[in-house]
């Protein structure tokens, strides 16, 4: 699984996270006929918050970053990329299950939307994530507290 750690993002990732979202998820968007070069980028910066966003190192080295958002009834699962060398080694659930950990003890809900036809919906369902909704490009899943580890 490697040595991974999350640490606090600054303004200061918001290009490499842009980069990285731009090559993940390239594949999946131009299968649904919407990359474009610019635009996907873009979106990552207008909608960076470094308050909620952590960056996901691996031997001290940027690997990938995660946020989790407050809302009204929910947390928000947003910007879960690792870079593509790294998938599939078992990090990224890692980094999930420590996210959702913190998220049962809270009693919070957690919500995100994933790109229809992704593999990262298969994480998603298996680490309790059920669908909410779908539109033609978004799959909206959501994911209860798990009341077991509540107050632990």
């Amino acid at each position: 699984m490697g040595d991974w750690e999350l640490r606090a993002a600054s303004v200061a990732d918001v290009e490499a996270v842009a980069e990285l979202r731009a090559v993940v998820l390239r594949a999946d968007l131009e299968r649904l006929g919407r990359y474009d070069e610019q635009r996907v980028r873009q979106r990552l910066r207008d909608g960076f918050v470094p308050t909620h966003t952590w960056v996901i190192e691996v031997g001290g080295t940027f690997a990938g970053c995660v946020s989790l958002r407050p809302a009204e009834d929910a947390h928000w699962l947003e910007h879960f990329y690792l870079a593509p060398h790294l998938q599939g080694s078992g990090i990224g659930t890692a980094v999930l299950r420590e996210l959702l950990r913190q998220c049962d003890r809270d009693g919070t809900r957690v919500r995100l939307n994933v790109l229809r036809g992704s593999a990262a919906r298969r994480l998603y369902e298996r680490h309790g994530f059920t669908s909410e909704a779908e539109d033609p490009v978004d799959v909206f899943l959501v994911r209860e507290p798990a009341l077991a580890t509540r107050g632990t």
